[in-house]
Parts: structure tokens; sequence; C-alpha cells
């Protein structure tokens, strides 16, 4: 039994990765490998669908649509949301809710390694607005509908405009604000998993 599925998983593996297989495997993190693991047909459809919307996303930064904001604003709450969305039309709301767990489970273990995510370093506050608008994604969307994705865009980008996501709250000069509207020193967020940012409609 145990060589069956020794011999699944390299198939599924290399079908997934293509010619780099089980190398690129191993470069995924501990969750997201344990995903794959736990969802051997669905993730070259993921790994597809991941692409996808991270192509989308970077169109969208560079439109007037949203605030151009892809750490904590409006095209980070796209980017889940598209993501969540069309995950669970190719491969249901189970795997998708579970997958995007384990990429917040991915930005813990990279804030304990002082990585970068998008050019900062991840945190509590943006691990709970990925999660948020990821259910938000989920809401939009139902396995095998033929919406289609320009209508999903637009589908998304009206429930941010109407405040349906979260966003950090930052000033106009992309200075990190408390629940009190004051500037959070920079240093005072080094380091700390846990701070003072906070979550705002996605219309503020």
């Amino acid at each position: 039994m145990r060589k069956v599925l020794f011999f699944v998983f390299i198939i599924v593996v290399n079908q997934t990765f293509c010619q780099s297989g089980l190398s690129d495997f191993w470069k995924l993190s501990k969750p997201k490998r344990t995903w794959v693991l736990f969802h051997p047909f669905k993730a070259k459809k993921s790994l597809e669908v991941s692409k996808e919307t991270n192509k989308i996303a970077d169109s969208i930064k560079k439109t007037n649509l949203l605030d151009g904001d892809a750490s904590g604003g409006q095209v980070d709450a796209f980017r889940h949301a598209y993501w969540m969305a069309r995950l669970r039309q190719e491969i249901g709301k189970s795997a998708a809710r579970s997958l995007g767990k384990a990429h917040e489970k991915e930005n813990y273990l990279t804030f304990k390694k002082r990585a970068l995510e998008d050019g900062v370093v991840p945190d509590e506050i943006s691990s709970k607005m990925d999660l948020y608008n990821n259910e938000e994604g989920l809401k939009l969307m139902s396995k095998g509908s033929s919406v289609s994705k320009k209508g999903l865009i637009y589908r998304i980008i009206n429930a941010i405009k109407n405040g349906k996501m979260k966003v950090i709250k930052k000033d106009k000069n992309g200075n990190f604000l408390n629940s009190e509207g004051k500037i959070i020193s920079k240093d005072s967020l080094k380091g700390k998993w846990k701070n003072d940012k906070c979550l705002v409609p996605s219309n503020r």
C-alpha cells in the first residue's frame, strides 16, 4: 500500500510542477506541502489558479480601479478574494479554504524567519485581513460556476468599494495607523507579530 501511495505521489508532484518535479515541491513551505499531500489531484489546478491570481492582481494594481496598494490595501484584498473565489470554482470550498489557511501558516513561518512577503514582514493583523478576505471571496463563487473571470473581477471590485472586505488602516502617505488614527512608528513594528495596526472596511 505504501509503495502505491508513493508512486501516486511521485506522479502527481511531477504533473503539478512539470519539469522541476520534486525539487519545486520541496521548496514549498511545510504547510503547503502538507496541503498538496492531502489534495494531490487538486494541486495542479490550484497552482494554475494561484499564478492566474497573481497575474490579474498585478494588472489591477496598475489601473485606477482600486488603490494600488498590494500590501495591506485594496489590491491585497482583491488578490485574496479572487484567489479563493477561483479556487472554489475549480476545486471546491473546503479545499480552497484549507489552502488559504496553509498560506497563512506559511506567513507565520516567514515572520519567524524574518523573510519578506510583498516587501514587508507578515504580522498577525495581515493574517487576519487575509483570512477575512478569503472568506468573503469564497462567498462570491460556487464550484463549477459559469461566472466569467471578468465578471468575477468586477464582482470583487464592487464588494471592495462597498466595504465588504478589510484593509489595514493607513494614511495617504502609507503610514500605518492605530485605532485612534495615530501613526505607528516603524521601529515599534520591527520583530513583532502582534502590533497596533488595525483593520477597517475596504471602502475607507
